[in-house]
């Protein structure tokens, strides 16, 4: 009898093989959610077909993301600065990609800070996890996600952030669920995401990004956050910059 092995299955085993440092979800202290849901509770299916392939370049990807002439990349030293992160926080990076601002959210953290690098793309994962050992960031934990949780423990985190990733989002409820546990009470969320406004943004915007930015607040308030502020950043023009709070119990 022939036993087909799932592609996915076989990627998770293959970060674990490249990445021994990268944590998985048992180790952090977070189940993988159940994959049950009907399929329609995807919002883009295959959004992310392409990050999850086998033959995966790393730093093909890298040679895209980390360019200056990507307003996210020339701008990550601004953004960081920003969102007045304090030294010897818990930083988790969803969606890190090949680390574009893997340096500088380990130097707003510090030595006794953490930045969770998540992705994932098991290939992205191995990369970050070579980044951070070559730099000597020992504050740096890579982790291999899944399309519906980011895989961090309960109340780890004093900020997540994401960078263009939140339209690859496709079972945002879910993600954003399991953020929202992730985050201490009063743990902040900041996206930066792609303006997507017709007659005005690119075709490839229109085409590749599923929201904008009323319909991403709105599905982040849904989900039990409270909108706080829209940050004015330098050089932020085809971007935006949004921040929520986790609510904190009431003293």
């Amino acid at each position: 009898m022939t036993v087909r092995v799932p592609p996915r299955f076989i990627a998770v085993l293959l970060a674990l093989a490249l990445c021994p440092f990268a944590l998985s979800s048992s180790a952090l202290g977070q189940d993988e959610p159940p994959r049950n849901e009907p399929a329609t509770e995807s919002v883009k299916p295959g959004i992310n077909e392409k990050f999850l392939a086998e033959d995966l370049d790393a730093e093909e990807w890298a040679g895209r993301f980390e360019r200056e002439s990507r307003e996210s990349f020339a701008t990550r030293e601004a953004v960081v600065a920003a969102l007045k992160i304090e030294p010897g926080q818990a930083v988790a990076d969803v969606g890190a990609g090949t680390g574009t601002h893997l340096h500088p959210f380990a130097e707003a953290v510090g030595e006794n800070g953490r930045v969770f690098a998540v992705d994932l793309a098991p290939a992205f994962v191995a990369r970050l996890r070579d980044r951070a050992a070559a730099d000597g960031l020992s504050q740096v934990t890579p982790v291999l996600c899944s399309e519906r949780s980011v895989m961090l423990p309960a109340e780890s985190c004093d900020v997540v952030f994401n960078c263009d990733v939140y339209h690859h989002f496709e079972f945002p409820s879910r993600t954003l669920s399991s953020i929202y546990d992730a985050l201490k009470p009063g743990g902040r969320l900041a996206v930066l995401d792609f303006e997507r406004e017709p007659g005005v943004s690119s075709d490839w915007v229109l085409g590749h990004v599923r929201a904008g930015k009323a319909t991403v607040r709105a599905e982040i308030e849904a989900a039990g956050f409270d909108f706080i502020e829209e940050l004015d950043v330098p050089g932020l023009e085809e971007n935006y910059l949004i921040v929520f709070r986790k609510p904190a119990p009431a003293e």
